[in-house]
């Protein structure tokens, strides 16, 4: 029986979670079920996009992704299942999985048709959990849906390099747990444009001259640790996920502040990189 993961913006104090797991349970009783997130900000699907596309590849081949974000139906917002890297997703087209099918093509897309076998309004509980048991079982896409070959695209995801490729501008793409701040620039990118030269990292009131790989490795241990420069020390680096990440080592949000509130950042603030 595959897994099936669920990802969505519900939050934890409702009933909504408890009622769709409910559902997979009746269609599903030996079901293997996992909570990627029900944090994400509501109908914020770029941050779903983030999350989905650095945890689904976790999973084993055949997982199915049940991704609830901005997923009502309406005549500007349908619902879609597809094929992917060997995993199947379920969700509106609404351009959270263009992030991951920008990098990796689709074997298959279906808009989803089997609205009128279902009674309710609660997309999850019913459209979207009766895809899923229809996949696990077996069946094909062919049945719940028919062929699209495009899903709409996320605009503005990509950062941009001006005119004579001295500076990339980017944007804040996420702010985790910790109140890291997540940019849309890649490792990838970031190399492709810099091509080894010197930079600096510009947003608001901080700047950073160098890209770190870890959070550890900002920090000198061969130094006493009463003369190190620990907690609180600002640092930028490629995270796990392959994005440049603007970061307080070891922050807390709720006591000393994070790089969010110490930086003022929040999600769309631009980052600069100025290559010399």
């Amino acid at each position: 029986m595959p897994i099936i993961t669920l990802t969505t913006d519900f939050g934890n104090k409702d009933h909504s979670v408890g009622a769709v797991k409910g559902a997979i349970y009746k269609e599903l009783d030996q079901a293997t079920i996992v909570d990627i997130s029900h944090e994400i900000s509501p109908f914020h699907i770029v941050e779903a996009a983030y999350i989905i596309k650095n945890g689904y590849k976790n999973f084993p081949e055949g997982t199915i992704h049940i991704i609830g974000v901005d997923s009502e139906l309406t005549p500007e917002n349908n619902h879609i299942a597809l094929k992917l890297d060997n995993h199947y997703f379920i969700c509106a087209n609404n351009g959270i999985m263009s992030l991951i099918a920008a990098e990796i093509i689709p074997e298959k897309i279906v808009q989803i048709n089997i609205h009128d076998k279902v009674e309710s309004n609660f997309t999850l509980l019913d459209v979207f959990v009766k895809a899923a048991a229809h996949i696990a079982r077996g069946g094909t896409l062919d049945v719940i849906g028919k062929d699209i070959t495009a899903i709409k695209q996320l605009i503005g995801v990509k950062p941009q390099v001006n005119s004579d490729k001295k500076q990339i501008i980017g944007y804040v793409l996420y702010v985790d747990h910790y109140g890291n701040v997540v940019t849309n620039i890649s490792r990838t990118f970031f190399e492709d444009v810099g091509k080894g030269r010197t930079f600096t990292i510009s947003t608001r009131s901080v700047q950073f001259k160098k890209i770190h790989e870890s959070y550890s490795d900002a920090i000198n241990f061969d130094s006493p640790k009463n003369k190190r420069e620990e907690e609180g020390k600002k640092i930028a680096l490629f995270n796990s996920a392959g994005y440049i990440e603007l970061a307080v080592y070891k922050s807390n949000p709720s006591t000393v502040g994070s790089a969010a509130s110490l930086f003022g950042l929040k999600y769309l603030d631009t980052v600069n990189i100025t290559f010399d």
